[in-house]
């Protein structure tokens, strides 16, 4: 089929013409009924796709294999859902697109410095709101810790294992996908209020399916904001995925489970206003400003036109 001083010929060129020029025709029909969907429904969907992927998987390994081995499938899993979505895999006429979506990854030192600032802040920021809360309302520890008993029946370091991989997992997909696949298009074409709105009121409801949700809405939505507003001003989405992957630790090991104890302050209403609730309070009043200074450290750079494409316009 070809002499031993040539290169194989692709498989493409061994296949009828015909059967080439059919799938080009297809791909390029589903292209035009993809770019008549509306931006904001195409921006929802993917974004959404996007991030349950990486979820998805790591559920799977976690019922397929015994912890902690489900790790270790889920590195390599990470590794190349990194390098694919960030536009270091795939196809060539799709690197713009998932590059400006995926946002930078080469931070200079001062979006280094602040934007983990402002990561680091936001988990305070969460966790006092958790606390606070739940010293005005009592807190339905059997409702929130109802989804991950497993934890608790694992040796402590396996729990711990499986608790900070959910965390990185959680930080990396959810990331990529709200705060980059469905966040970046709409904020190129409806501007940041709304690309925050819209993304964090779909990351609220994502969540409606586990039973700790209900009681703490407000305070998915505003940590989405917050996330929202770290990739926009960092210009990135690695502050925000360390950030959340912190966060998510905290959750899972605090609140969700009884790893570590578990939440057992009554209300304020049965101790009256004592010195916690008051250092608590301070403590969310002047991550808030941390936070939000941290921000303003932080200078957006205006991607040039190339890189500003929008990712569901070319597809």
């Amino acid at each position: 089929m070809y002499s031993d001083d040539k290169a194989p010929l692709p498989i493409a060129s061994l296949l009828p013409k015909s059967f080439n020029m059919k799938q080009e025709t297809i791909s390029i029909q589903l292209s035009l009924v993809w770019s008549k969907v509306p931006l904001i429904i195409r921006a929802i969907l993917s974004g959404f796709l996007v991030s349950s992927v990486g979820i998805t998987l790591w559920s799977i390994f976690l019922m397929r294999f015994a912890a902690p081995w489900s790790i270790l499938p889920m590195i390599i899993v990470l590794f190349v859902y990194w390098k694919f979505f960030s536009g270091k895999l795939g196809s060539k006429k799709s690197t713009a697109l998932k590059q400006s979506n995926f946002r930078a990854i080469h931070l200079e030192r001062h979006v280094w410095k602040w934007g983990l600032v402002g990561a680091i802040f936001f988990v305070i920021i969460i966790q006092s709101s958790f606390v606070i809360t739940f010293r005005i309302f009592e807190f339905p520890s059997v409702k929130f810790t109802a989804d991950y008993k497993m934890l608790d029946t694992m040796p402590l370091w396996v729990a711990w294992a499986i608790l900070i991989m959910s965390s990185i997992v959680a930080g990396i997909c959810e990331e990529t996908g709200f705060r980059g696949y469905m966040q970046v298009p709409l904020e190129n074409k409806y501007g940041l209020v709304i690309a925050i709105v819209v993304s964090s009121l779909i990351f609220t409801a994502i969540h409606l399916t586990k039973t700790w949700a209900v009681p703490i809405l407000p305070h998915i939505f505003f940590a989405s904001v917050l996330l929202g507003i770290l990739a926009y001003k960092s210009g990135s989405l690695i502050p925000g995925i360390i950030g959340h992957s912190i966060l998510d630790i905290f959750d899972y090991s605090i609140w969700w489970s009884n790893i570590t104890g578990g939440f057992h302050k009554q209300t304020i209403f049965k101790t009256g206003t004592d010195l916690h609730f008051i250092v608590w309070s301070l403590i969310f009043i002047l991550a808030l400003f941390v936070f939000f200074r941290s921000m303003e450290r932080l200078k957006k750079e205006e991607p040039s036109k190339a890189k500003s494409v929008n990712v569901m316009e070319l597809n």
